[in-house]
């Protein structure tokens, strides 16, 4: 079965030679082109369309001069046989952006082998490179459906439902807000609502989802419901204020 074409963009030297060097080592990878700036990377995924020899997957940086890895992204996503976009970055406020062009996975610098391991998985199995080796490939660990996994700065790490006051919705992705800072998870708020529905989270309006635990305050004033969580305060939408209410006074009756 052929190896995945690949090719890495980054305008920094240093850098490109590092994702380079660990994409040429993975057995997964057949060949491995090189850009240093978007508009380059541009004309190279073009040739290689011309040529019937496509390129599967870009390991792309976000931020470059001209045309930058945004952009580029979005252009990519718009070929009638789009690779697959890996974003390899030092920034994590384009992930959202990431989402919105359904790039397979995105990545945070300084580049962990284990994790660049994990994107081309991603983009072996996505392309049909890799099937057999899926197939092979024991089954991942299924974590409990109370934690979400988080990655900062390279380091994967669980949150725990218990440990989130609200959820806000930002596109396909998810911010989940707690005591120590909020984290933005590649999970939609409505698989979020379905799992966590039993740990006591309810949908008070189309962006967000609180724990009814952590509910400081409802408060109702000239037809307009809000409750404060965590210190700040959100709106409750009327189709959902009644049955907020509802569920604020029967857990209140339990606790008594």
């Amino acid at each position: 079965m052929a190896g995945l074409r690949v090719l890495a963009v980054d305008d920094e030297a240093p850098a490109l030679d590092d994702l380079a060097f660990w994409l040429r080592a993975d057995p997964r990878i057949e060949e491995v082109a090189l850009a240093r700036d978007g508009t380059a990377a541009l004309r190279q995924v073009d040739r290689a369309l011309a040529e019937r020899r496509p390129i599967d997957a870009v390991f792309l940086d976000i931020r470059m001069p001209g045309l930058d890895g945004v952009v580029l992204g979005r252009l990519l996503a718009q070929f009638a046989r789009p690779p697959r976009i890996v974003y390899v970055t030092a920034y994590e406020e384009h992930a959202v952006d990431a989402f919105e062009i359904k790039a397979a996975d995105y990545l945070l610098k300084p580049i962990r082998p284990e994790r660049l391991a994990e994107a081309v998985r991603r983009v072996a199995e996505e392309t049909g490179g890799s099937a057999k080796a899926a197939a092979d490939r024991p089954a991942d660990p299924v974590p409990s459906p109370d934690l979400v996994p988080v990655e900062l700065a390279g380091v994967t790490r669980f949150v725990a439902a218990a440990d989130v006051w609200y959820v806000e919705a930002q596109g396909d992705y998810a911010r989940l807000h707690t005591p120590s800072g909020s984290h933005l998870v590649r999970i939609p708020l409505a698989a979020l609502e379905e799992r966590w529905r039993a740990a006591g989270f309810v949908r008070i309006h189309r962006r967000h989802l609180v724990a009814l635990r952590h509910i400081e305050e409802l408060r109702l004033e000239s037809g307009r419901c809000t409750v404060r969580v965590g210190g700040t305060e959100l709106p409750v939408s009327r189709r959902h204020t009644r049955e907020l209410r509802d569920l604020l006074v029967r857990n209140a009756r339990k606790s008594q």
